[in-house]
């Protein structure tokens, strides 16, 4: 029982919810700010990188954080919303070292932020989110089983109810 308790997915994915939530919570406002005065913005970070189309890749970086952060914290279309936003931050990351250098005051919530993309790229939206839903929907045969007898590895035992041929 407190085998089952401790270590149990359920951590992770409750783990992973915060993470989404938290992120696309605090890095919405950025966005927002970005099309309050997408000017200012181009002039200010993509003119200085001498980028083609300053006020259209304004936009997308706007568009990227607003729409990528609400896909993060719903859980839908999550990998999409977490490559959206990691693209973003890798341009402000090279934007704050080609401006500033190695400034860690630059560059520590830009790196905060595309560990937290990365994260939702490589392990997934988990249990609690919109994705996981649709893909009951769509899949409703196949359910996961991660209870395991042995004390090294768990198991994963994919069995499709009812299959038939």
């Amino acid at each position: 029982m407190i085998r089952a308790v401790l270590t149990r997915p359920l951590f992770a994915d409750l783990g992973l919810l915060v993470l989404r939530v938290l992120t696309g919570a605090l890095l919405i406002h950025h966005g927002y700010e970005k099309l309050a005065n997408i000017e200012n913005f181009a002039d200010a970070f993509v003119r200085p990188l001498h980028l083609p189309f300053p006020i259209v890749l304004s936009y997308v970086a706007a568009f990227s954080e607003v729409i990528g952060s609400w896909l993060l914290i719903t859980g839908l279309l999550t990998r999409v919303g977490a490559a959206a936003i990691a693209g973003t931050i890798t341009v402000a990351i090279y934007h704050a070292i080609v401006t500033a250098g190695f400034n860690i005051y630059l560059l520590e919530l830009l790196g905060l932020y595309l560990a937290a993309a990365g994260t939702v790229l490589a392990c997934g939206p988990g249990l609690f989110s919109i994705d996981e839903l649709i893909s009951r929907l769509v899949e409703p045969n196949i359910e996961i089983d991660s209870t395991s007898e042995s004390l090294d590895e768990p198991a994963v035992v994919l069995s499709e109810a009812t299959a038939t041929r």
